[in-house]
């Protein structure tokens, strides 16, 4: 798929100077793209693949807070490319993923100079804010196998893909559990015929 087609809202005059100044990359699953303190370089616009990003305590403790899928970007590396601050969260790639990466130094002038530039960035914050607000009901209000019910479902929801590649550990570790209790949460889940469970994969079956 061309590029321009995940980003239709994007005028000619954008997309010419996104082709002549920003850069193609690919990242293969795992690798970590923004970490924690760091100062942002660019702002990645996703074209395929799933990236997750999540705060990490000083123990090491892991905090999704959402996944970036094609034609999204990250609010945050946005937010701080423009204020020039570093980055609060880690950026990792879940699968192989392809991004455009736009320089910090053009953020002021494509803020500034088009409009449809402008309003993609409001509405990507203001997406990744209803997110999280999810996110903190979701860890306020519910148990954990509802937790572990709307983790799942949100996964499915962003990669479009009912088969689930992720360790019982990599669950426990994105929701702060344990991975014997995420282990009996999924058994649970899959007597209820919800899911079905292989190894290191779930297939989301409700």
């Amino acid at each position: 798929m061309n590029w321009k087609e995940l980003f239709p809202q994007f005028e000619p005059e954008l997309v010419a100077v996104i082709e002549n100044q920003a850069i193609s990359k690919t990242f293969s699953a795992g690798t970590v793209i923004m970490r924690t303190g760091q100062f942002i370089k660019s702002t990645v616009l996703v074209l395929k693949g799933s990236i997750k990003i999540y705060r990490e305590n000083e123990e090491g403790g892991e905090f999704l807070m959402y996944f970036l899928g094609p034609g999204q970007a990250c609010a945050i590396s946005m937010i701080c490319a423009i204020q020039s601050q570093t980055s609060e969260v880690t950026a990792v790639a879940e699968e192989e993923t392809e991004v455009i990466m736009i320089p910090m130094q053009l953020m002021d002038t494509l803020m500034n100079k088009y409009k449809s530039w402008y309003q993609f960035v409001i509405q990507t914050y203001r997406g990744r804010f209803d997110e999280l607000l999810q996110v903190v009901d979701n860890i306020a209000f519910r148990n954990m196998d509802e937790r572990l019910e709307f983790y799942l479902k949100r996964h499915v929801d962003k990669s479009g893909k009912r088969n689930i590649e992720l360790s019982h550990q990599q669950i426990a570790d994105d929701l702060n559990s344990s991975r014997e209790v995420i282990s009996r949460l999924l058994k649970k889940m899959e007597q209820r015929k919800m899911v079905s469970l292989h190894r290191n994969m779930i297939e989301w079956i409700d």
